[in-house]
């Protein structure tokens, strides 16, 4: 039989645009540190919509990361000594290697991890941080929102230029309400149908 004494876990919280994680992620930081715990909080350099180092919610709350990674940065496990909980901002732009590394922490150093970000991308693809958290994490927990053409819970970015939905562009492009909407399937489903239809009757205007 095999015997260990780590009890951490490997938590992953993932939710549409809109749907407050990093709200919770700083509310959750603040608690733990309300009881005396040390919490250590890790982002990806990409983000740097709102400075490359601080993790801000849209209500407008925001503290400094402690550190800033990369898809392969070797995290200092050093520094995690004595923390009670390492807390993840937009962990799906983090790579393979770095979740990999975070489910070992839970394990050598049993401290818990607590990993907040999106499932998809605008083309419903997994990310990769995203992909690796679905198969590694103990504990998988949905943030829920609204869809901002309905009242059904929203699964879906849409990404959108000047309020046309698209698929054009990059997986990876950084932004917040002036390009992605939070939506339900089946509007995500007709918005970009109706692109598709209007650009078919542009085209057949033009010939």
């Amino acid at each position: 039989m095999i015997k260990t004494k780590s009890t951490a876990k490997l938590y992953f919280r993932y939710g549409a645009m809109g749907s407050a994680k990093t709200l919770n992620l700083l509310a959750v930081a603040h608690n733990y540190e309300q009881q005396g715990k040390k919490v250590y909080l890790i982002k990806p350099e990409i983000d740097h919509r709102f400075g490359k180092e601080y993790i801000r919610s849209r209500a407008g709350l925001q503290r400094k990361a402690d550190l800033l990674v990369n898809y392969i940065t070797i995290l200092p496990l050093e520094d995690f000594q004595g923390m009670s909980c390492i807390i993840v901002d937009e962990a799906q732009f983090l790579g393979k290697n770095v979740i990999d590394q975070l489910r070992q922490v839970t394990i050598s150093l049993n401290i818990p991890v607590i990993c907040y970000g999106l499932r998809t991308d605008f083309r419903s693809h997994l990310f990769e941080g995203s992909k690796r958290l679905m198969e590694l994490a103990d504990t998988i927990e949905e943030l829920k929102t609204t869809c901002h053409y309905c009242a059904k819970k929203a699964i879906m970015n849409l990404k959108h230029v000047n309020g046309i939905a698209t698929e054009e562009g990059p997986s990876i492009q950084i932004g917040a309400e002036e390009m992605y909407y939070p939506t339900c399937y089946s509007c995500y489903h007709q918005a970009l149908h109706e692109t598709k239809k209007s650009i078919k009757q542009s085209q057949a205007a033009t010939v």
